[in-house]
């Protein structure tokens, strides 16, 4: 008898633990969708790894599905998507090479509505400073955000020529209005 109620208390006392641990991850999901479901626009700045190339710059990110940014280099390349057009002008060459987007995993985080599936769906993992969902939707993706404040923190993905990307963030300003014509795509030179 002392068997089973020993062998009773300690499968309540992990059926609580887990029902605690999935209460505070689905918490922590809620957290971050309410902070998304607040945010119009945000400026960071960025350290990108591509394939162990590293990157600098700033940009304006808004919803949905506009980015600028200007990277921190020699050629003075500025990156500009709106909606499904893509251009990188280098400058400092006076040229802009326009790219095609629509199966990017890059656009994932661009719109709203699927950074936050993202969210509601990916596998949640949490550290003490950071908070780590892993997706895997059409392509995989990984999207970080910072475990106190739930800010994006940046993304780890694969792009369309299977370049490894990874994105870090330090946000600057939340929910600035842009003027017209911040996220015009220029034209092909």
């Amino acid at each position: 008898m002392l068997v089973n109620v020993k062998f009773f208390k300690e499968i309540f006392s992990l059926s609580f633990f887990l029902l605690i641990t999935t209460s505070l991850l689905a918490n922590e999901k809620d957290q971050i969708v309410a902070q998304l479901n607040n945010l119009n626009s945000l400026e960071f700045t960025f350290d990108q790894l591509i394939n162990e190339k590293k990157e600098k710059g700033s940009c304006l990110l808004e919803f949905p599905g506009k980015l600028k940014c200007n990277y921190f280099d020699d050629k003075e390349k500025e990156l500009v998507i709106n909606n499904k057009r893509l251009a990188i002008t280098q400058k400092r060459y006076n040229k802009t090479y326009h790219y095609p987007i629509s199966k990017s995993p890059f656009l994932n985080v661009l719109y709203k509505d699927k950074l936050l599936e993202i969210v509601q769906l990916g596998e949640l993992e949490s550290t003490d400073q950071i908070i780590k969902l892993v997706y895997f939707g059409d392509n995989e993706i990984t999207v970080f955000f910072d475990k106190k404040k739930l800010d994006l923190k940046g993304w780890e993905i694969k792009d369309q020529y299977n370049n490894k990307i990874n994105f870090s963030l330090n946000i600057v300003a939340k929910n600035d209005t842009y003027k017209r014509g911040t996220f015009k795509v220029p034209e092909i030179n």
